[in-house]
């Protein structure tokens, strides 16, 4: 069994009997001559999954294609008519060994793919992709810089301005104090383009004396650094946070209940985490990516060396409109302009345009 895990979290216990499963029949790299070619999935962590439910759907994902794939063990739908075999790795959060490690798991020359989900996958794995030509990479979250010509990599992107946007209005009908946050784990394209810009964008355009506020962690898990962070903003007068940093998340909620702020949550339902507390989430459905992008794989269809770039009218970002904590830590009048906002959103009528500039907000 190839399979690495710090995971000791029974949340995630169901899922890691799935993936010891679909991986126990399937100890080596090694073929067997004559026999029908195997299919090597290896799913790389960029952090550890019991940290984020994030990379957990990555993993649940992946290993329900690979789970459906061998079900039909090699039909007529099959690239090869071989079967499936998936590698799990956690490759920790120590950011600087990440490229160390994706550069050994391609070297190892055992899987046909590499699946992965974070911003800064596609630059790291394009020097390891020119140095193993053989090797092919899947990125989700992630989009490949345009006008590159990287034949072996394939990205899904969400659009992320829908997710901010609609974070940020909600925090800028919710802010009692006209002043909201975000507080990041570092700053990277994505992040400095489209997430804040488009998180203070819709905060303005909800209440427009709303002022927008950012702060780095460094990284994706100093609690601590994330709870001095929100105690700073709340010393500014901040009543409404939306923390994208990973395990530092942890430190924001300790710090938001401290304080009586609000946290606008991101990439998954949270509200258990902090009931009354955080007041709205949002998700971006990366199991749902992450099977059908492994699906293709698996049958050949995979357009290498292209980004596809998916959003809530897609059915891959959804607002948890519905959820009982939601209903009761946000007044009816809020969640009936957050229920036209979605539709607006969802429909296509509310185009966000390439820059939060562009923005033209109907009024709601």
């Amino acid at each position: 069994m190839k399979f690495k895990t710090n995971t000791k979290n029974s949340i995630y216990a169901f899922m890691m009997a799935s993936v010891i499963a679909a991986t126990a029949l399937f100890p080596s790299c090694s073929k067997k001559e004559g026999a029908k070619k195997d299919i090597s999935v290896a799913v790389f962590i960029p952090g550890i999954i019991a940290d984020s439910p994030t990379y957990a759907h990555v993993a649940e994902g992946v290993t329900q294609a690979v789970d459906n794939f061998n079900s039909s063990n090699g039909d007529s739908k099959s690239a090869n008519g071989g079967r499936a075999k998936l590698y799990v790795m956690e490759a920790g959060t120590n950011q600087a060994e990440w490229s160390t490690k994706l550069t050994a798991l391609a070297a190892e020359g055992c899987y046909d793919v590499i699946i992965s989900s974070n911003p800064s996958m596609p630059a790291l794995a394009s020097p390891i992709a020119k140095q193993f030509p053989e090797q092919k990479f899947i990125f989700l979250d992630a989009a490949l810089e345009e006008g590159s010509k990287e034949e072996q990599i394939y990205c899904i992107s969400y659009n992320q301005r829908d997710q901010a946007y609609v974070s940020g209005y909600i925090a800028g009908l919710y802010s009692s104090t006209n002043k909201v946050g975000l507080i990041a784990a570092q700053e990277y394209p994505i992040m400095n383009n489209i997430l804040y810009p488009y998180f203070a964008r819709g905060a303005q355009d909800a209440n427009p004396k709303t002022e927008s506020f950012f702060s780095i962690v460094g990284n994706w898990y100093d609690a601590s650094k994330g709870a001095e962070l929100c105690q700073t903003l709340s010393d500014k007068g901040v009543d409404v946070v939306l923390p994208i940093c990973g395990g530092a998340s942890q430190g924001v909620i300790s710090a938001a209940k401290e304080k009586n702020m609000h946290i606008v949550w991101f990439d998954e339902n949270g509200f258990k985490k902090a009931p009354g507390t955080i007041i709205s989430c949002c998700m971006t459905d990366q199991a749902k990516a992450a099977s059908e992008v492994t699906t293709l794989f698996l049958t050949g269809d995979i357009p290498w060396g292209t980004t596809k770039t998916v959003g809530m009218a897609d059915g891959y970002v959804q607002y948890f409109h519905d959820d009982p904590e939601y209903i009761k830590a946000v007044d009816g009048k809020i969640r009936a302009k957050m229920d036209i906002l979605v539709e607006l959103l969802k429909s296509g009528a509310l185009d966000l345009g390439e820059s939060a500039d562009e923005v033209e907000m109907p009024q709601i």
